[in-house]
């Protein structure tokens, strides 16, 4: 196929050279970039209605457009001239490419920076204990602000109503970087993920039953033990299959929070951990529709913001430079961070390319499809094949999909500005 432009961006022309027959280049819009192939509309079938209306007038102004970029020494070369199978290849090359890029990503991120994973290592000691859904989480001072044993907001001295507890944790002096090696003289492993668990599983059992817990302190040359006893709390449930709680559930309680390590995954989990990341980018592709009324009001209704709903390229940039700025992320959640960031902007970029709507590629390989089916029930019929599938009649159905690409692509730059996403 003739290929007389490859560019990066749209708008005017910054830069460009020409090599062979192809003009390379740069515009003025970094908003992606486009390669134009000639012919990718075919001449109107025989036996088209001439009537004049203004669909038909529009359809046939594109179609001379398109037909103009050929010349009499392309023959062959135009796309729609082309077999379906090597028009399903070329649409769907620039998308693979994304796809391929995503799978090096998360090789990347998996094999080379790992996944952070839960140690026996103590990060954080809480002052207090809060139950799971506790109205005083978001206080400046939680420890500070009276509250119901089921975490609601009271006043003091009322019956019910008293400060959160101290943690057993922070009772029995346990510090953050403290390491917890055996309880009650059984040793815990201490393989990342597997350590914590066991200790969680113990803990929760354990209400109200004293713990002697064997621990190593930073700085510190020998071993010791401290007693501790977990007490009763509400807490949240193990998430579902949308990374959701269940619910709550009471439990023995510590109050702890276990400190992480990234830890080099093996290659045959990239399979499942691909596809769970495939599964949830389709789940929230899906659900862009039905989210869109919530970012109006979010942009022009003063609404709160949904953390789960979509964001655009100036939300993208502003979590990439908040998570490069706070103080707490070492370099390797900085990485870590950017290398998913990244990986994941391609994978969703390969599933919506894919969408079979026309101008998307998935709408050219779809039509290309069709085309296939319809010649092969010509041929099983009998009839002869219908050639080209005409792609022109589906251009009302493409500036309809570019317009409410536009108009939700503005939407987020507003909602983004005036009222982002933030990791705080």
């Amino acid at each position: 196929m003739r290929v007389p432009q490859f560019f990066v961006g749209f708008g005017t022309t910054v830069w460009s050279f020409r090599r062979g027959e192809t003009e390379f280049g740069i515009k003025a819009v970094p908003l992606g970039g486009y390669i134009r192939i000639v012919g990718m509309i075919p001449p109107a079938e025989e036996g088209e209605s001439k009537r004049a209306t203004r669909m038909r007038s529009f359809i046939a102004e594109v179609r001379g457009a398109a037909l103009n970029d050929v010349l009499p020494t392309d023959r062959g070369r135009v796309f729609y001239a082309k077999p379906w199978w090597q028009r399903v290849i070329v649409m769907f090359a620039g998308p693979f490419h994304n796809l391929v890029l995503a799978v090096l990503l998360f090789l990347v991120l998996l094999l080379g920076i790992g996944l952070p994973t839960t140690t026996t290592t103590i990060a954080d000691v809480p002052d207090c204990v809060l139950p799971a859904g506790a109205a005083s989480a978001g206080a400046a001072d939680p420890c500070e602000v009276p509250i119901t044993p089921a975490g609601e907001l009271c006043a003091a001295g009322a019956a019910d109503c008293a400060l959160p507890p101290a943690g057993p944790a922070a009772q029995a002096g346990l510090q953050p970087g403290d390491t917890v090696l055996a309880i009650d003289g059984e040793p815990v492993t201490q393989e990342p993920g597997d350590g914590w668990e066991a200790l969680v599983d113990t803990v929760q059992a354990s209400a109200g039953t004293p713990l002697t817990l064997t621990v190593a302190r930073e700085g510190a040359t020998e071993q010791f033990d401290l007693t501790v006893t977990p007490i009763e709390n509400t807490v949240y449930t193990d998430p579902d299959e949308d990374g959701e709680p269940d619910g709550t559930e009471a439990v023995g309680y510590l109050g702890v929070q276990s400190a992480t390590e990234y830890v080099s995954q093996p290659l045959s989990s990239l399979p499942g951990y691909f596809a769970t990341v495939v599964t949830e980018s389709v789940q929230r592709l899906v659900q862009i529709p039905e989210r869109i009324p919530q970012l109006f009001r979010a942009t022009f209704m003063g609404e709160e913001r949904d953390r789960e709903g979509p964001i655009g390229l100036v939300g993208v940039s502003r979590l990439s430079g908040e998570a490069f700025a706070l103080p707490e992320f070492s370099n390797v959640d900085k990485l870590s961070f950017f290398v998913s960031l990244l990986a994941s902007v391609n994978l969703v970029l390969f599933l919506f390319n894919l969408v079979p709507l026309y101008p998307l590629d998935g709408g050219h390989v779809a039509g290309a499809l069709y085309e296939k089916a319809r010649s092969t029930v010509a041929r099983l019929r009998g009839r002869p094949d219908p050639g080209p599938f005409d792609i022109a009649r589906l251009m009302p159905v493409a500036y309809v999909v570019a317009g409410l690409f536009i108009l939700l692509s503005g939407l987020l730059v507003i909602a983004d500005l005036v009222n982002p996403i933030t990791l705080s």
